[in-house]
């Protein structure tokens, strides 16, 4: 491999640094508070701010979720290094703006319980700026704070979840509370000065939420700040260490609030999506065809079914996790005020109003489509018809954080928490506009990936947020590429839909291997799209891919397709300099879009992209088993294979049509069978056979028609 120097600052800088370089700051033991620091007076929401109320509700339930016990001690490391490392890191991770951990002193708590115990201090900025030109300015006017609490929560009680699966106690303190002095604390962890008898971030201003967790998990202290010590402007505007520098962040601010930070609105945008669909073919097809639920019901067996009920959590910091996002799943569905007079009537101001609520957030981009009929499936997962009932959808995506998957191989252990964490703070999202929007008068739910009404694939690339690429039933965006995690809001809420876009993905994937090269159980094909229950798509074999990933013995999960595409990169003005430049080339110099390609992706292996990093390896390598977190076995530590087979002879393709999916009620196992899956090629037809089908009005082939559901007099029989 040639090196890396090429790349970003921000490759050398470890996660559990932050994105803010608070470690330039001026640090020392004899800045310590000797005293409790008065509680500051931060800006709460009015009693009749709708939006403050509905997070305000999230947050307390992410608090309810803090009554699981504690584990038996694991088997993880004892030394307060790794241990700081991995809890400091697992909160940036998840969002927080800055992290520190110090000794509790017996000034800073009325409970000599936590006398000499450990404190990581979590700080939650506010969320992005909205103008006053925009409606959803008075939306979140009073909320920001009540907003920025309810992420400290999720992220707080996360992370105490994570301590507690390690086998020791840990408890959160939030604001108002009478257990500790947040403010003292935060001071004593070095992520706030003390001014003026105020404390404030040396980055964020007094625009945040803070949140402490005690524990007796001994682990390596911070440093409290010099109160002098003020950051370095220049330095900051380049970037210090790798940080975020101060000119990312001004660029982010001056867009517009209802513009992500990524410059969508550069992409050529179509009539239609680049991949060819037959809407009036497309089958509407169950959830009991869904295969993560055939596992579950034991149709790949007894393995894949007893291991799909722990795959995604067996990390401590997904069975932490695991909590907030079961609780908001009964929420999911909730009544609309029917005596509210609604003003949102002009679909082109509740449009940008939307999207800059959503940005606030904590989504990363956001499109809207009109939902098409075949995105909707047909049955519950216990057969219960869905009504098609909402007109529009708000289709959100979540980065599932460049960092870490740069430090991970894609299925190692913290493969299920990459996914776990676009789906706590999707459903976060989703839940609170949703809630927010019914009380306004407006029917809307979230469609979250622990219980959706939606196909969600079909609905991101509708919603323009990308094309669908040779991973097959999988969206790459041109910024962000398949790293993220999607989330839907359902509503009827007027909205003006988005042009799905055109940025060349359907000629680069034409030409690039890596993801099929890459994958460890040959899921990906190597060859030409077919047409598939409507859709033209590189149709990537369903069932072997889930076995693999509920079943991974050396991982949680996997994303190694994720993780190795070439366009997983960082682009923003720290990026790498020959990101931003290839970027801009795939969006805006088509024409030399089969040139380019195959010189990309050579490059991309040369230099060395999909191999891992460990200075972004933050997490310890364990597995929870029997409630437990032991050292596994043995972990995936793969890199590039380029010298693999890209023939796809040795790993032909499995299909299973709508027609070869189970009954939508039944309740017994429906084996599936590979063999017949990877026979049924036979009959599938290529493009063109289905373009001169369509054209002479040919009926759709037999395998297009869903299996119905089974008689309810024979249900019992079953």
């Amino acid at each position: 491999m040639l090196s890396r120097l090429h790349r970003d600052a921000g490759h050398a800088r470890g996660v559990e640094l932050g994105p803010y370089p608070l470690e330039a700051l001026g640090q020392g033991a004899e800045f310590a508070i000797r005293e409790r620091v008065a509680p500051r007076q931060t800006p709460h929401a009015p009693d009749d701010s709708t939006l403050a109320q509905t997070a305000s509700w999230y947050a307390n339930l992410f608090l309810d979720c803090a009554q699981q016990e504690s584990a038996p001690e694991s088997e993880g490391s004892t030394d307060p290094v790794i241990r700081a490392k991995e809890v400091k890191g697992a909160a940036y991770y998840l969002d927080a703006a800055h992290v520190g951990i110090c000794r509790i002193p017996d000034f800073a708590t009325d409970d000599a319980h936590f006398v000499g115990r450990y404190a990581t201090v979590i700080l939650v900025a506010y969320g992005r700026d909205i103008g006053t030109q925009n409606l959803a300015h008075e939306w979140i006017d009073g909320a920001s704070h009540a907003i920025a609490q309810m992420r400290g929560h999720e992220i707080g009680v996360s992370v105490m979840g994570h301590i507690r699966a390690l086998g020791f106690e840990a408890s959160i303190h939030t604001e108002g509370s009478n257990t500790v002095s947040l403010e003292s604390l935060a001071s004593l962890a070095g992520i706030v000065q003390i001014k003026h008898g105020e404390i404030e971030s040396p980055f964020v201003g007094k625009q945040f939420s803070l949140v402490a967790i005690s524990t007796n998990y001994q682990m390596d202290c911070d440093k409290p700040l010099d109160p002098s010590t003020t950051v370095p402007q220049l330095k900051y505007w380049l970037g210090i260490n790798g940080a975020v520098s101060g000119r990312e962040r001004n660029r982010r601010a001056k867009r517009p609030p209802h513009y992500s930070r990524y410059p969508m609105e550069q992409v050529t945008r179509v009539d239609v999506p680049t991949t060819k669909i037959y809407a009036d073919e497309v089958p509407r097809v169950p959830k009991r065809a869904e295969f993560f639920m055939r596992a579950r019901m034991g149709d790949l067996g007894d393995k894949a079914q007893r291991e799909v009920q722990r795959f995604a959590f067996k990390h401590p910091l997904t069975n932490g996790m695991m909590y907030p996002l079961r609780a908001m799943v009964p929420h999911q569905d909730g009544d609309t005020e029917q005596d509210t007079e609604s003003n949102l009537t002009d679909p082109a101001v509740n449009t940008e109003a939307i999207k800059a609520l959503s940005y606030h957030l904590g989504a990363d981009l956001t499109g809207i489509c009109e939902i098409p009929r075949y995105a909707w499936y047909s049955h519950g997962p216990t057969g219960e018809p869905y009504e098609m009932k909402h007109r529009y959808a708000v289709v959100m995506l979540i980065d599932q954080g460049y960092d870490t998957m740069e430090g991970a191989s894609g299925d190692d252990w913290i493969s299920g928490c990459q996914s776990m964490r676009g789906y706590i703070r999707g459903a976060e999202i989703a839940g609170v506009m949703a809630d927010f929007l019914r009380k306004l008068g407006h029917d809307s739910r979230p469609q979250t990936n622990a219980d959706s009404q939606v196909l969600q694939i079909p609905l991101v690339l509708q919603a323009g947020l990308g094309e669908l690429s040779r991973i097959g039933e999988l969206v790459l965006n041109p910024y962000v590429g398949p790293r993220f995690k999607s989330v839907v809001l359902t509503t009827n809420l007027p909205l003006v839909p988005d042009q799905p876009i055109d940025f060349g993905l359907q000629e680069f994937c034409g030409n690039c291997l890596k993801c099929a090269r890459e994958c460890p159980v040959n899921a990906i094909p190597f060859g030409d799209k077919v047409m598939f229950n409507g859709y033209e798509i590189w149709k990537p074999d369903v069932e072997r891919c889930t076995r693999y990933r509920v079943t991974n013995p050396k991982g949680s999960a996997c994303g190694r397709c994720m993780k190795t595409c070439p366009l997983n990169k960082v682009v923003s003005s720290d990026g790498a300099f020959i990101h931003r430049i290839g970027t801009w080339l795939g969006v805006n110099a088509r024409p030399l879009k089969r040139l380019l390609v195959p010189i990309a992706v050579r490059w991309d292996d040369k230099l060395g992209y999909g191999t891992r990093n460990p200075i972004k390896r933050w997490w310890q390598d364990l597995e929870i088993v029997d409630g437990i977190a032991r050292k596994p076995k043995a972990t995936n530590e793969r890199d590039l294979d380029v010298n693999a087979d890209t023939s796809g002879a040795k790993s032909p393709v499995g299909y299973y049509h709508a027609a070869d999916n189970p009954p939508p009620n039944t309740k017994v196992p429906v084996v599936a069978n590979h063999k017949e899956a990877i026979a049924r090629a036979a009959y599938v037809e290529t493009p063109a056979q289905a373009a001169q089908r369509h054209t002479v009005g040919t009926t759709p082939p037999e395998h297009y028609t869903p299996t119905p559901s089974i008689p309810v007099t024979d249900i019992t029989d079953e």
